[in-house]
């Protein structure tokens, strides 16, 4: 089998990477080892996703997002506040635009929108249940073997199978990684009022605490996302909890805004921690989103570093194809690697750094953390900038998340 890319990982970033290659035509061929319906599954993930304003651009240049919009629930203003400072932090959409932040879409709908989507592209080829058994690659082009025997050669080869990834190891790639002594449980809940938009985030001694708001349930039930961090032991303890006392636990932490909480649905736990991969690229090889980076969920950024890696490669080897240049030669994994690094390790520092200076009780940081917010609230500028990095506009841009044509 002959290919231009070849995309190893159907995930959230590999699938939107093959929906905006195949979306003007480039030969994509999109391997997984699980079948396509496993991550469907609603006992298997129970997250959402924070899609910011340029990952949303980069979603409907794929063709993704026109078929989950109308269950996206959009940010219309963000709170921020510590649990030791009267300080707080207010974003409103209004002082940098008409756009909202962002939405929370339910990861199940955004894989479901993918899926439909990549049915409906000629230009792109899923192989799943397909197990890589071999990667080779040379100056000349790559060609992977699958368990079943079926061979494929392509030009580029793109790793986008996750923090365990297999074809970054398969490269000798190495990473920096560290975890975090922390535990995120994610949860939806039911509660009595409506969100308006307004999406929150309370820092704890445990970790950020955030309420992301969701649209509301068929029968009108008003639903928000949670992301509670936690030490591992405490986390454990929550979610052992019956539905009863969880809620309760909810109900004090988020307070009395919403009106009665309660627990909607099931419970899930992720350990914490930090990789990024000392390089992204090596011949006919580029790594994207987690295969190149995870960061702690403390900004919502994570997901969202990936979009700007798959808006930025896809840029890459649509501008070579239209030429007829080779889309796996080394000026354009050059090119990649040089446009994603600064952006990605920037906000592996950001998010490091926020979450030592607020997820802890030290009375000498208290002060700090009330001065710091109080300063951007004050600050215009400084406010617009932090605003601007929630929406994922700042830096160099590809033309996707500036809202132009791939």
């Amino acid at each position: 089998m002959q290919t231009t890319v070849l995309i190893v990982g159907s995930g959230l970033a590999g699938a939107t990477l093959a929906a905006a290659l195949g979306s003007v035509g480039i030969a994509t061929v999109l391997i997984d080892r699980d079948p396509p319906g496993q991550r469907l599954d609603p006992k298997a993930d129970g997250r959402t996703t924070a899609v910011s304003l340029g990952s949303r651009r980069v979603l409907e240049a794929a063709g993704v997002w026109q078929k989950v919009a109308d269950r996206a629930s959009p940010i219309w203003s963000i709170q921020i506040s510590d649990h030791a400072s009267p300080a707080a932090m207010d974003y409103d959409h209004r002082d940098v635009g008409e756009e909202p932040f962002g939405h929370i879409v339910d990861n199940q709908l955004l894989r479901r929108a993918q899926l439909d989507r990549l049915a409906e592209l000629p230009a792109v080829t899923v192989l799943a249940p397909a197990a890589l058994d071999t990667l080779e690659r040379t100056p000349a082009a790559a060609t992977a073997r699958l368990a079943d025997g079926t061979e494929i050669r392509a030009e580029l080869v793109v790793g986008a199978d996750g923090r365990g990834s297999t074809v970054r190891r398969s490269a000798g790639i190495e990473v920096m990684s560290w975890r975090y002594n922390q535990t995120a449980i994610a949860c939806c809940m039911s509660h009595e009022r409506p969100h308006n938009g307004v999406a929150l985030e309370h820092f704890m001694p445990g970790g950020p605490f955030a309420v992301l708001p969701m649209i509301d349930r068929e029968d009108g039930v008003h639903r928000s996302s949670i992301v509670w961090t936690e030490r591992p032991d405490r986390a454990k303890a929550m979610v052992a909890l019956d539905e009863a006392a969880f809620s309760r636990e909810l109900q004090w932490r988020v307070g009395d805004h919403l009106g009665r909480v309660a627990l909607s649905g099931g419970r899930w736990t992720y350990p914490l921690g930090v990789l990024h991969a000392k390089r992204y690229t090596d011949t006919r090889l580029a790594l994207i989103s987690e295969a190149a980076h995870a960061i702690h969920p403390i900004a919502g950024q994570g997901l969202n570093m990936g979009f700007r890696d798959i808006a930025t490669l896809a840029e890459l080897v649509v501008d070579r194809a239209r030429l007829g240049l080779d889309v796996g030669g080394p000026d354009v994994l050059k090119d990649y690697e040089r446009w994603r690094l600064f952006d990605n390790v920037s906000l592996v520092a950001i998010t490091d750094g926020l979450n030592r200076l607020f997820s802890n009780r030290s009375l000498a940081l208290r002060g700090l953390r009330g001065a710091g917010l109080s300063a951007v609230g004050r600050i215009a500028p400084l406010k617009k900038v932090f605003m601007r990095h929630a929406m994922g506009l700042m830096g160099e841009l590809p033309r996707s998340v500036r809202g132009r044509p791939l």
